[in-house]
């Protein structure tokens, strides 16, 4: 990890450096607090055939934010893990016509802090987090997801 760029600088980077799909959508980080994750991508590369975003991009982005939440979060604590989606469940609500926004929090106030000492008592632990994309009038889509992280050792 590189330790001159941020936190989600430092994930952006790797992110399009690993997953052609984030560089195709033109993915980017652009805050990370410890309990949300915040990406966005511009419409343009995820648009559908209406004009609008395109739902596998939600999908996409949703889905790495949580992914991101969790890894930053145990890369914090000194913890290097595979973290794999166990259950997710995505509901979109109304088009995004817009750059698509998405925030990755946990469910439950100290669900990192629990995952942390799974991973360190047992190899492995479990976090739900709940990401959301904006939309024009209310929340446009939303993923609740189950992530299992495993200690790499």
């Amino acid at each position: 990890m590189d330790t001159t760029l941020s936190p989600a600088a430092t994930l952006e980077r790797e992110i399009l450096e690993h997953i052609p799909l984030a560089r195709a959508m033109q993915l980017r980080v652009p805050r990370y607090s410890g309990d949300e994750l915040e990406m966005t991508a511009p419409l343009a590369p995820n648009i559908n055939d209406k004009g609008c975003a395109f739902g596998g991009s939600m999908a996409s982005l949703l889905t790495l934010a949580g992914w991101g939440l969790i890894e930053l979060g145990l890369r914090t604590a000194g913890l290097d893990c595979d973290i794999y989606v166990g259950d997710s469940q995505l509901r979109y609500r109304e088009p995004v016509w817009s750059e698509l926004r998405g925030i990755a929090r946990f469910v439950e106030d100290g669900a990192l802090a629990r995952v942390i000492a799974a991973v360190r008592e047992q190899g492995k632990g479990r976090a739900d987090v709940v990401c959301e994309i904006a939309g024009e009038h209310a929340v446009a889509a939303t993923l609740t997801a189950r992530f299992v992280a495993k200690s790499r050792k």
